[in-house]
């Protein structure tokens, strides 16, 4: 794979990771088989309800915690297992978690931010799968003011790595066209906070 982003981290784009038909059957499922919910979130001191639909799933100890919230993960379906295994495969990197976000329509947004958490240690790597609609995935560096929007369509890889949290910002901008509902899979290792000093 040839990087999209290779100066302060790494970002990768695998168009067809999963093939048309089959993301298409996998999302939904998901739409209906996953515990989705909406949250109230913690954002510079205040809370607002999240413009998306969320759900975490991942190994017994991997607990998050982001914007004022501890999240608990629900354990594996086969599904959700199967497709990490897939992206371990393509990564040679593990996960034992995954976020997943579900944007209803054009109005459900993600805000600029980085996965810096403590629980995802110094340089973490994401696996960000897309299923369902097509939106687009913004990136800016953080001094420089260079911006990339991608595609993120059906079937669609996106991977960060390296330095790419710390250097890097990304959101997921609202839509003023109509799009299809758009699941993301957002698959990360959560690292024990003790272990991290």
């Amino acid at each position: 794979m040839i990087p999209l982003i290779e100066n302060d981290g790494l970002l990768y784009v695998v168009p067809h990771f999963i093939g048309e038909q089959e993301a298409l059957q996998w999302h939904e499922r998901l739409v209906s088989e996953l515990a989705w919910s909406r949250e109230s979130v913690r954002i510079y001191g205040r809370s607002i309800q999240s413009p998306r639909l969320v759900s975490w799933y991942g190994d017994p100890e991997a607990i998050y915690r982001y914007s004022g919230i501890v999240h608990h993960p629900r354990p594996w379906p086969p599904l959700l297992h199967e497709i990490k295994t897939r992206i371990e495969n393509c990564t040679g990197r593990s996960f034992n978690s995954v976020l997943c976000n579900l944007y209803r329509d054009g109005n459900d947004s993600m805000g600029w931010h980085a996965d810096r958490e403590k629980e995802l240690g110094c340089d973490p790597c994401l696996g960000s799968l897309s299923l369902g609609g097509t939106r687009i995935f913004r990136i800016r560096h953080r001094k420089t003011g260079e911006t990339h929007d991608i595609e993120s369509g059906n079937g669609s890889l996106i991977i960060m790595a390296g330095r790419l949290q710390h250097y890097w910002r990304h959101c997921v901008p609202k839509s003023r066209k109509a799009v299809k509902a758009r699941i993301n899979l957002s698959f990360r290792e959560i690292l024990a906070v003790s272990a991290q000093g």
